[in-house]
């Protein structure tokens, strides 16, 4: 696997897995995703813990539902590189263990296992890396800064595993960053007493600031939040520029931290309006836009209007734009129900419904970002 120079965490839902096969292999040749299993039923996960009982209680319904997801996703992966963390499933081992073993037999991916879980679990995530020889991630959370416990903690889970340095990857999950100053001081504690334990084949810094916008969407409907992720990448590189080797940046895309602990909606809303968002160097734009009711494409171009007239968005004229941006900028001087729909649907007569994959367009504009861009800053890029 070539080091990558971007590693989006995504979580392993129908529209994720459909936004990164429609990434071109190019893009996809510089990527890792970190996939994270989305658990089968609720309650919601708490980000770094167990919860005993396992909610799910039905080993039988966990297989049927894992398999095929799982499946999808090693075909939509294909030859390509990444990691997939399946904590939300391991707890029915029985209930998971083909899928695992076919995760570990017949995809590209690399298991992820983490110091916070279950010693059995932990021990037969690293047995099938063992048998895929691709080797192991670690995935580190650190919602509070480390300490020399976690380091010696960190030390043990490596023994045990017997794995050998050259086949482990350390993820420093830093989660969502609500206070930029601690997250950081959080990310450069972590890089000083965890990156030094081992050789590691990867090092990767990820972290998340985009809004859980379902809680704030009808009383904000136009939003501007800093990019606090590569905001906090950028300052642990300028605080360790001599740091041996290379610090491989990560986020959650336009996805909130949380959304991989979420189980699938069996019955999804279908809401009256969608959010429009737009990735600049420094800020995520959001935007409330109408999908039906009267007058819903007039009001939705002149949301548009607000991003593309607003002094982030690139290409004043409509050229020199990403496809999200071609669209977007069409959007907002088109005239009728026409055009004004999701990017897929260009064509459609209306914002009749959501387009439920923007990870795809997110992604391309930090690969673009990362790989280049003038001072290495991600460009502009547009979803739904």
């Amino acid at each position: 696997m070539v080091e990558p120079s971007y590693v989006p965490v995504l979580p392993t839902t129908r529209a994720a897995r459909l936004a990164f096969s429609h990434l071109d292999a190019r893009v996809r040749r510089r990527i890792a995703p970190l996939w994270t299993v989305v658990p089968r039923v609720g309650p919601e996960r708490i980000r770094g813990t167990r919860p005993i009982p396992d909610p799910d209680t039905d080993p039988a319904g966990l297989r049927s539902w894992l398999m095929p997801r799982m499946n999808s996703l090693i075909e939509v992966m294909a030859d390509a590189q990444g990691w997939v963390d399946t904590a939300h499933v391991e707890g029915l081992l029985e209930a998971s263990a083909t899928s695992l073993w076919q995760l570990a037999t017949k995809s590209s991916l690399r298991l992820v296992t983490g110091p916070e879980r279950d010693p059995s679990q932990q021990r037969y995530i690293a047995d099938l890396a063992f048998l895929s020889g691709r080797g192991l991630g670690l995935r580190v959370l650190l919602d509070e800064p480390p300490d020399e416990a976690q380091a010696t903690e960190l030390r043990s889970l490596v023994e045990r595993l017997r794995q050998p340095p050259t086949l482990l990857d350390l993820i420093l999950d830093v989660g969502p960053v609500l206070d930029p100053l601690q997250s950081g001081r959080t990310a450069l504690i972590a890089l000083d007493l965890l990156a030094p334990l081992l050789p590691w084949r990867t090092v990767v810094l990820a972290s998340g600031a985009f809004p859980r916008t379902s809680e704030d969407a009808p009383t904000q409907p136009f939003r501007i939040t800093a990019r606090h992720d590569w905001h906090l990448y950028r300052s642990v590189r300028a605080a360790r520029p001599d740091f041996p080797r290379r610090l491989t940046y990560g986020d959650y895309s336009v996805e909130h931290v949380c959304r991989a602990n979420i189980a699938p909606s069996r019955h999804p809303d279908s809401p009256a309006w969608g959010l429009l968002r737009y990735t600049t160097a420094e800020s995520f734009l959001l935007a409330r836009a109408p999908t039906r009711g009267r007058n819903h494409a007039f009001r939705a171009r002149a949301t548009a209007r607000w991003i593309v007239e607003g002094g982030s968005f690139r290409g004043v004229d409509g050229t020199g734009l990403s496809a999200g941006g071609q669209w977007l900028h069409s959007c907002a001087y088109g005239d009728g129900p026409s055009g004004c729909g999701s990017p897929e649907k260009s064509g459609s007569s209306g914002v009749d419904r959501l387009d439920q994959a923007p990870q795809g367009r997110g992604v391309l504009g930090v690969v673009e970002g990362v790989g280049g861009t003038p001072r290495g800053r991600p460009g502009g890029t547009a979803t739904w």
